[in-house]
C-alpha cells in the first residue's frame, strides 16, 4: 500500500477502499477507534486476508472467531516461537528478541507455563481475594471529588501494579517501576511514548533485568516461596535460564498482569458510561457483576491481536498460506463475528453466553492469569456500586496508539459528592 493510501485509510470509510488496500495493522486506526468498520468488511468479504505492503511487511488477516480458533489449536502449523517470529505483528529483530513461554512451541512452552500456572491456582485465588479486596477499597476511598482525574492513572494502573507487586512480592515502593517496564516493552515506538527506538527499549529492560536479578539472586538461596519469581528460580524447567529468557518470562508476566485488567478496568467503565441504559441495569441488580465482567473482557479486548508463523503450508478459509507467511489473528474482530456472537456490536451485560469471547486466546496459550483478571474486575465492580451513585465522563478519552495492546491511557471522569 502506498504511504498516501496509509494515511488517508483512517479517515476514508471503509467502503470507499479497494480490498487489495485494505491495512488494518495501522496504530492510528485503533487510536481513532476507526478500525472496526474495516474489520467489519473483511469478515464480510475476506475473512482470511492478504496484506502485500504494510509497515510491518506482508501479513495475513484472520477476522472471524471460527477461523481465529481454527489456528489457535493448531501450533503444530501456526508456531508462536519466538525465532519463527513470535507473538506479535512487529518483526523484533533477532538482537532484542526476549524468549519466553508464550513465545515458544510444545513441549518447552508447557514446562515453563506449568511452573508460574500455581501462582493462580483456585486456593491461592481465594486467599488472595481479601488483600484485592482492601487494596480496591483503599485506591477507591482516595478518589478525589467534585474535580476531573484520570481514571486509567488513578484507578486502573494503580491497582493494576499494586496486584503486580503481591505477585512478585516486588518491593511496594518501587512498584510503578512495573508500570513502566510494561509500557516500555508494549509501546508502538511511533507513538511518543517513553522510547522511540528498540535500542532504547532494550536498555531501559536491562534495568528490569537487573533489578529482577538481585530479586532471583536473594530467593534462589532461601526456601521456596509462593511469589513468582522464587518459582521461577526453583522449578527445574526456568531455574537453568539464561539472562534473556529471564527476562522474555518476567516480561511475559508483567504485560499479561497489566495490560489485560488494566485496560478492562477503563473500557469496562467507558462500556458503561457509553451506554447508560446497561449501567441503570447493572445499578438495578447488582448481580449482574459475574456475569458483566467476562462481557466487559470481551467488549474491550485488552490485546487486539496475536500472530502466528507458519511452519508448513495449510489451507485456511479457502487461502492457501505458505510455510514462512506471518498470520494475525484478529482478537478484536473476532469477538464483533455475528456468526459466533449474537449481537457481537453491542455491550450487554446481562449476555446469555459471556464467556464465549477470545480476549485470552485459546488453546496452550489461553492466559494463564485469566480467572484473577475476572478476580480483580470483580471485586472492583462490588465496592464501585455502592461507592459512587454517579460517574461521569468528564471529557474526550484518549485511546492507545498501538494495534496490539487495545485501551486507553486518558480516561477523564468526575465523581460527584
Amino acid at each position: 500500500m502506498s504511504t498516501l493510501t496509509q494515511d488517508r485509510a483512517p479517515q476514508v470509510g471503509a467502503q470507499a477502499l479497494p480490498l487489495n488496500g485494505i491495512d488494518v495493522s495501522q496504530p492510528a486506526l485503533f487510536r481513532d477507534d476507526t478500525v472496526g468498520a474495516l474489520f467489519a468488511r473483511l469478515r464480510r468479504e475476506d475473512p482470511v486476508h492478504y496484506c502485500a505492503d504494510s509497515e510491518y511487511g506482508p501479513y495475513w488477516s484472520v477476522t472471524r472467531y471460527k477461523d481465529i480458533m481454527e489456528v489457535e489449536v493448531n501450533h503444530g502449523v501456526f508456531s508462536s516461537d519466538i525465532w519463527s517470529g513470535g507473538i506479535t505483528i512487529r518483526d523484533t529483530p533477532k538482537e532484542h528478541r526476549r524468549p519466553s513461554f508464550i513465545s515458544m512451541d510444545p513441549p518447552l512452552h508447557d514446562d515453563q507455563r506449568k511452573t508460574v500456572s500455581p501462582i493462580v491456582a483456585p486456593g491461592n485465588l481465594a486467599d488472595m481475594e481479601a488483600v484485592i479486596r482492601e487494596r480496591t477499597c483503599s485506591v477507591l476511598d482516595s478518589l478525589p471529588r467534585n474535580e476531573t482525574f484520570n481514571w486509567v492513572e488513578k484507578v486502573s494502573i494503580e491497582l493494576t501494579t499494586r496486584m503486580l507487586a503481591t505477585l512478585f512480592d516486588f518491593p511496594f515502593e518501587d512498584r510503578r517501576l512495573l508500570t513502566y517496564w510494561s509500557d516500555v516493552a508494549t509501546v508502538d515506538l511511533k507513538s511518543g511514548g517513553p522510547i522511540d527506538t528498540e535500542e532504547k527499549r532494550s536498555a531501559e529492560l536491562a534495568k528490569c533485568l537487573e533489578y529482577f536479578t538481585r530479586l532471583w539472586n536473594e530467593r534462589v538461596n532461601v526456601p521456596p516461596r509462593n511469589d513468582l519469581v522464587s518459582m521461577l528460580a526453583h522449578s527445574p524447567a526456568t531455574r537453568n535460564m539464561s539472562p534473556v529468557e529471564f527476562l522474555g518470562n518476567t516480561m511475559l508476566l508483567i504485560i499479561g498482569g497489566n495490560d489485560t485488567t488494566r485496560n478492562s478496568m477503563s473500557g469496562g467503565l467507558h462500556g458503561l458510561l457509553a451506554n447508560p441504559a446497561e449501567f441503570a441495569k447493572l445499578r438495578a441488580n447488582p448481580g449482574l457483576i459475574p456475569n458483566m465482567v467476562p462481557e466487559i473482557i470481551r467488549w474491550t479486548t485488552p490485546l487486539a491481536h496475536m500472530r502466528r508463523t507458519a511452519v508448513s503450508d495449510y489451507t485456511l478459509g479457502g487461502k492457501a498460506i505458505r510455510k514462512g507467511d506471518k498470520v494475525v489473528m484478529w482478537y478484536l474482530s473476532g469477538n464483533r463475528d455475528e456468526a459466533a456472537i449474537e449481537q457481537a456490536d453491542r455491550f450487554i451485560i446481562d449476555r446469555a453466553r459471556p464467556r464465549q469471547h477470545i480476549s485470552f486466546g485459546f488453546g496452550i496459550h489461553r492466559c494463564v492469569g485469566n480467572r484473577l483478571a475476572e478476580l480483580q474486575l470483580k471485586i472492583l465492580w462490588e465496592e464501585m456500586l455502592p461507592r459512587f451513585p454517579v460517574i461521569e465522563l468528564a471529557g474526550e478519552p484518549v485511546r492507545t496508539f498501538s494495534n496490539f495492546v487495545h485501551g486507553f491511557t486518558h480516561l477523564p471522569v468526575r465523581i460527584p459528592g
